[in-house]
């Protein structure tokens, strides 16, 4: 690639009077594709540098979560590739297997067909042909945001070589016996017709019913209470626990099951809590993951009586039923046969929805495929805790290890189409062959693969090796691997932080699959509310791209990002940073316009300025600082910092104090266009990475060089002055206090006012022209009299105000805001001295009186300094 100590300076051409994003953005990112700046060289001898894109849904759609862990991966790739690493953020895509099976099933259904009609390899073909046409419309979408990634190296998860992976990963854990197939208890989605692990189930608090009913009759009798009655048809025990001396002369006997012809015993198990309920539970094995336990602890039967959608299988009156009706109906006879105790509604507790279609999820003990994570979990969770990982922020570690120290095995198979097909062949006898990637799969009468696929996890958790060529050891892999950081979500960390650990140092032979996880938080509205459809407060990104411009949206998101906090955002402040925007725009072109260059070397202190040597100063602080944030993934610190240094310190303070400088012009305008022109040259550079489209048309027509994406980092020339720091904080001090007496006064920023300043004998006399031009102070005339005098900084500034406002009118409006204040005081200081009040008002109100007691008296004294400066009427 270009490196910046290769590109030659010339001439820079005008900017446009105004910043014009959409004018901007498009072809510029297209000109850093087309130059290939984000591409890679795995034979370079540059140090490694790599982040993998958490792969968004083939499904989706830019989101502002998206927008969020982007801006954030882009701004750290991008500084990076600048410090001179080999950078490789690597895109990709994942399959998404239930959403995307979802989405073209609906399609299906709208021409009166279902999957069925096609047969599975038409299905799979036709998923195929979706995703040609309509699916990946997200990577066009992170193009306008203006993510950096190496376009090249697009992934699927389940392109040719990706399904290798997971092919061979599979093979090797099952010759291992690492994958089994049992029969467990599961979560099954009614709507999805498949089961969803532990970690895709919402919990959620719905209003239900607790319904309690008596089995058994007279002595022999126990009530029970469950939410699902239509379970109890499969009930095959009660369960009490062995100190229960309620129930001592049950245990071991046999009771009636009302509704049907069974008898179920009464067992002893310490899972029941004595205290809860009536002391006694229903056990149905087949559809509860504790009563299952139950059940296998004391080798109960298990009765299925709900099928996959749902529905009652059970013969008899209830056969047909979907499963909520069926509760219904049960109830009613049970009711109609006196066994009912006690009714509750609406009884409000927790329920399992599908993450994806949000339909109740049916507990079902059913056949499916499993990983056995004791080995490979604490493999993660060591590699964590011996530091060949590091959590950051440091606080996420526990969470981290509380997951990895208490994971069940992980159920992977699905019951789906559309995915990674389980590699293992059924024969006619029971025989079970797990096929690798350059196996033949066995031929011959009854053999069958089977019909499962994996679960999408399974494969997105091999993205940071699989996406580097791996099984095969290419370059790619060799160079890149392990990652350098993940950068995700913390809502990720079960999901799928979790999941690469394991396999990484399963697959990769010890070798973590990053040194560094760096979570963030999720984007939530301007107070702090989760965004959603149903609350009506979800944004569309790109709406605020098109109104402010990307760089606008990337520096608002980076401004919230602390780490592993979520992040509130709202439209004033996206148009905020489209202000910053334009008023890094608007003080590079008056830079330009005053002879800011980049040309020849910066002259020696000697002959700066104590302004421009107080910038210089400023800048090589603001690099180290910027470096430390970045270090540390803080990215709100940085760039709160970076704003207020170019904002406040660059163009509101050394552009305006240079201006009279310029103007004049001479040796020290050429000296101070010098300055200016390394200030701004190095500050878009450090801006580059968070907002990268208007610091590149900027920095590139200062500078007359070919691309910000390739220059060199900023560093720390270790120039320090803090005598010249001290010098212009006083000129500061200065300029704030005559602003803020002017302001007091009701004079308009611009209105010139006649002033004397004594600065003689202080460093401040350098700086008399300019502190005059910043405050609109005029020379004092032979007419000059003095109405109040400002001693600060060791100096003082007298103001003539005799002909500027109406002194009687001032004092009158003064007068009338101390009274206001003065009775604010009073009404505060009563209630607050009103020992009732305080007996019975909630902490909070007295808080707010507290408050308002405080402004009241800050008031007062603001208003009396303002009326004492007065002159006289």
């Amino acid at each position: 690639m270009t490196e910046n100590t290769q590109q030659q300076p010339v001439s820079p051409p005008e900017l446009p009077t105004q910043y014009a994003p959409a004018e901007v953005e498009g072809p510029l990112y297209e000109r850093w594709v087309e130059r290939g700046y984000f591409e890679i060289d795995a034979k370079s001898d540059k140090p490694a540098y790599t982040i993998v894109i958490p792969p968004p849904n083939v499904t989706g759609s830019l989101h502002l979560g998206h927008a969020f862990e982007h801006t954030l991966i882009d701004a750290l790739t991008r500084r990076k590739r600048m410090q001179g690493y080999e950078t490789l953020w690597q895109p990709g895509m994942d399959h998404a297997g239930i959403a995307t099976q979802n989405v073209v099933e609906r399609e299906l259904g709208k021409e009166g067909k279902s999957r069925h009609d096609l047969g599975r390899e038409a299905f799979v073909e036709r998923v195929w042909q979706w995703k040609a046409e309509s699916g990946g419309q997200i990577a066009g979408q992170m193009r306008r945001l203006g993510e950096g990634l190496a376009w090249s190296r697009d992934r699927f998860t389940m392109d040719e070589g990706l399904s290798r992976a997971v092919q061979t990963v599979f093979k090797k854990m099952y010759d291992d016996g690492l994958i089994y197939r049992a029969e467990r208890i599961i979560n099954w989605c009614p709507r999805c017709l498949t089961a969803i692990s532990d970690i895709e189930v919402d919990y959620q608090d719905d209003d239900g019913e607790l319904v309690s009913m008596r089995y058994g009759d007279g002595d022999e009798s126990i009530v029970v209470a469950t939410t699902r009655a239509e379970t109890m048809l499969g009930d095959t025990a009660v369960a009490v626990h062995p100190d229960d001396e309620r129930y001592a002369h049950l245990v071991g006997r046999r009771i009636s099951l009302p509704l049907t012809d069974r008898t179920i015993p009464v067992v002893a198990d310490t899972h029941v809590d004595p205290a809860f309920g009536t002391g006694a539970v229903k056990v149905t094995p087949a559809h509860d993951p504790n009563d299952f336990a139950i059940g296998q602890r004391h080798d109960l039967e298990s009765i299925e009586v709900l099928d996959e959608r749902g529905v009652i299988t059970v013969h008899g009156p209830f056969e047909g039923l979907d499963r909520f009706e069926a509760r219904s109906a049960i109830v009613a006879a049970l009711r109609a046969e006196g066994r009912i105790v006690a009714e509750k509604r609406p009884y409000t507790h927790s329920v399992g929805h599908c993450s994806r279609c949000k339909t109740t999820l049916e507990p079902r003990v059913s056949l499916q495929w499993w990983v056995k994570v004791e080995t490979l979990a604490k493999a993660a969770g060591d590699a964590v805790r011996d530091g060949r990982v590091d959590i950051h922020p440091a606080e996420m570690s526990q969470r981290y290890f509380d997951w990895v120290d208490n994971l069940n095995d992980w159920c992977i198979s699905r019951q789906l189409w559309w995915g990674h097909r389980i590699p293992v062949w059924h024969g006619p006898d029971g025989e079970q062959i797990c096929v690798g990637p350059d196996d033949e799969p066995p031929t011959g009468e009854g053999w069958t693969q089977d019909t499962d696929v994996l679960d999408t996890w399974f494969s997105s958790g091999l993205w940071p090796f699989s996406t580097l060529g791996w099984p095969e050891r290419t370059p790619e892999l060799e160079k890149f691997y392990p990652n350098s950081v993940l950068v995700t979500g913390y809502d990720l960390m079960f999901f799928w932080v979790a999941r690469m650990m394991m396999f990484g140092l399963y697959a990769m032979d010890g070798q973590p699959p990053f040194r560094t996880i760096a979570f963030h938080g999720m984007v939530r509205d301007e107070f702090g509310k989760k965004m959603s459809k149903s609350f009506g407060n979800t944004v569309n990104p790109l709406d605020w791209m098109d109104t402010y411009g990307s760089d606008a949206l990337r520096f608002t998101l980076a401004r919230g990002a602390n780490p592993g906090v979520d992040v509130p955002i709202g439209e004033d402040w996206v148009q905020a940073s489209r202000n910053f925007a334009n008023k890094i725009w608007n003080a590079t072109r008056f830079a330009l316009m005053n002879g800011a260059t980049v040309e020849g070397e910066l002259p020696p202190a000697e002959k700066m300025s104590a302004t421009d040597r107080w910038i210089l100063s400023r800048l090589n602080t603001v690099v180290a600082e910027a470096d430390a944030y970045y270090d540390d993934y803080q990215f709100a610190k940085l760039a709160d910092a970076l704003y207020h240094f170019a904002w406040d310190e660059v163009f509101d303070w050394y552009v305006e104090l240079s201006k009279t400088t310029f103007f004049a012009g001479g040796e020290q305008a050429t000296v101070s266009g010098r300055v200016l022109g390394e200030v701004l040259d190095v500050t878009l550079r450090l801006l580059h990475p968070v907002v990268p489209f208007v610091t590149e048309t900027l920095w590139t027509t200062l500078t007359g060089k070919e691309s910000l994406v390739v220059a060199d980092w900023p560093q720390d020339s270790g120039f320090r002055d803090e005598s010249a720091e001290r010098e212009i904080e006083l000129v500061q001090r200065v300029v704030t206090e005559v602003r803020r007496f002017r302001s007091d006064q009701g004079l308009q920023p611009g209105q010139k006012v006649p002033a004397r300043l004594e600065l003689t004998g202080t460093p401040l006399a350098a700086h008399e022209a300019a502190i005059r031009q910043l405050l609109r102070l005029q020379p004092e005339g032979d007419s000059f009299a003095a109405t109040a005098t400002l001693p600060v900084a060791g100096a003082s500034v007298a103001l003539d105000l005799s002909g500027v406002i109406d002194v009687a009118a001032e004092r009158k409006r003064l007068a009338k805001d101390l009274a206001a204040a003065e009775k604010e005081r009073q009404q505060a200081e009563a209630k607050l001295g009103n020992e009732a009040f305080l007996a019975k008002a909630p902490e909070p109100v007295v808080e707010k009186i507290r408050a308002r007691l405080a402004a009241a008296r800050e008031d007062i004294t603001r208003i009396t300094t303002q009326l004492d400066r007065l002159p006289q009427a």
